[in-house]
């Protein structure tokens, strides 16, 4: 079997399968052998699926054998956050009371990543009820970045990144609701895309309840990956249609050509409250390669920045403090309820008039931004104004926390009106990963990656790595 096949990208291992150049089961049973042997020092898959992986990869070749039609990831081994479910598995959102909560069925995107001939090979740990930017919990532990155990692996898709990053699988389902995909694969050194609402199908069967409105317009399942080519594999494979999602929308992955030279809005401080020097330069390094490769590049802050911050804040807050609070207060560990507490003293509490205006503004907002989106194509931001976070820095005092969570303001505007958003490294600032965010209009991802592989192309990333914990 060829040395390291772990490491090997997902585009490769899926060629190399259908070619029969490998197997998939020599795929699978090498990222097996990943997990293994440095899960242990990361605790980033909490779940492994080894028999259950082993036997779908010897199905996946007699596939091959058979010379029937094949996925995009035929045989390609990839994980899955353990808050969405999986069929046989639990989904315990990182939730001692949740242990025993089985799946049996899969939801969406779990079954499209294997009608798409993926290999799921184990399930990625997340914060408690997938509420933090910080990945432990009381059930499965603390998972810690590959590159340093002293900042935070990202959260809520912790346990996706690290695994990604320290070569576990080629490809992480990951999800985002305020920055859950992009903000583990800033912090880790990988590509994540939050896709626009409605392109990738959302549907837990074990929830008991419908989730509330501002989750169902807000969160949005998606992929990591550690170049942006397999990125693209993961999101045409999680983006098919499923009946029980009613929000989903056939829309191509790839829309009109844009007028050339397209344009690019870039800011390095959004709203104006404060960026880290080294973040700040990373945008202007992007913006200069986008330049040099014929990109129109102008410095220019979208419209209402703050107010769809401000937004995404108070429709999301107002429905946590009534739904997720509660759930959190019983059966949360004591660091998700600290930071939950703070984020619900931060909230405004909107009566029902002021809630259904807030529902209402989104659209104003929203009609701001993509008109915006008719002059520039793309803009460019940071996805945190601050360096990675130390590990745990949201269970400090209020001023603290309040610092924490303006830092990452970037992450809302896309949360909060449905666009797409990629995060791609620039490169390491003194030895941990720095990186940019791209946004785009309404199933628009296409522009996003386009111009991601180009920012990727002049700062290619080491990964996988061996864990320097």
């Amino acid at each position: 079997m060829p040395e390291q096949l772990w490491s090997w990208d997902a585009a490769d291992l899926a060629r190399a399968i259908r070619t029969r150049a490998i197997s998939a089961r020599e795929a699978v049973a090498a990222a097996l052998d990943r997990l293994d042997a440095v899960n242990p020092r990361i605790n980033a898959v909490v779940q492994t699926l080894g028999d259950r992986a082993l036997a779908a990869a010897e199905g996946a070749d007699e596939q091959v054998r058979r010379g029937e039609p094949l996925g995009a990831l035929h045989g390609v081994p990839v994980t899955v956050k353990v808050n969405t479910d999986q069929e046989g598995c639990a989904t315990t959102n990182g939730v001692v009371a949740f242990r025993d909560v089985m799946a049996t069925a899969d939801a969406p995107v779990v079954a499209n990543l294997k009608k798409a001939g993926a290999v799921i090979i184990g399930r990625t740990n997340t914060p408690a009820f997938s509420w933090r930017w910080f990945t432990d919990n009381d059930l499965h532990g603390a998972t810690l970045n590959p590159w340093d155990k002293g900042i935070t692996p990202g959260g809520s898709s912790g346990g996706a990144s690290a695994a990604l990053a320290a070569g576990i699988g080629a490809i992480a389902h990951g999800n985002d609701i305020g920055g859950s995909i992009r903000y583990p694969a800033y912090v880790c050194g990988l590509v994540g895309i939050r896709p626009s609402f409605g392109r990738v199908p959302s549907f837990n069967p074990t929830a008991p309840v419908e989730r509330p409105m501002t989750a169902q317009i807000m969160s949005v399942q998606g992929p990591l990956a550690r170049r942006v080519r397999d990125l693209r594999l993961g999101l045409a494979a999680m983006s098919g249609f499923d009946p029980r999602d009613p929000w989903w929308v056939p829309a191509p992955l790839h829309g009109p050509p844009p007028e050339r030279p397209i344009r690019v809005a870039f800011c390095c401080d959004p709203g104006g409250a404060g960026v880290e020097p080294a973040v700040a330069a990373a945008v202007r390094q992007a913006a200069s390669w986008l330049a040099d490769a014929g990109y129109a590049v102008e410095e220019k802050e979208p419209p209402e920045f703050m107010a769809a911050v401000d937004l995404w804040t108070a429709i999301l807050g107002t429905e946590t403090r009534l739904n997720m609070l509660p759930a959190i207060e019983r059966h949360g560990d004591k660091a998700v309820q600290h930071m939950a507490r703070f984020f619900d003293r931060q909230t405004p509490t909107l009566d029902l008039p002021a809630f259904g205006k807030g529902l209402a503004c989104r659209s104003t907002l929203l009609r701001a931004w993509m008109q915006f989106f008719e002059a520039y194509s793309l803009v460019l931001m940071p996805v945190s104004c601050a360096k990675p976070f130390p590990a745990g820095a949201d269970q400090g005092d209020d001023a603290a926390l309040d610092r924490l969570v303006s830092a990452q303001r970037p992450q809302f505007p896309p949360a909060a009106l449905g666009l797409p958003g990629i995060s791609v490294p620039t490169g390491l600032v003194d030895g941990i990963p720095m990186g940019v965010q791209l946004i785009a209009g309404r199933f628009r991802e296409d522009l996003c990656l386009d111009a991601a592989e180009i920012i990727e192309a002049r700062a290619p990333m080491p990964t996988p790595i061996d864990p320097r914990v």
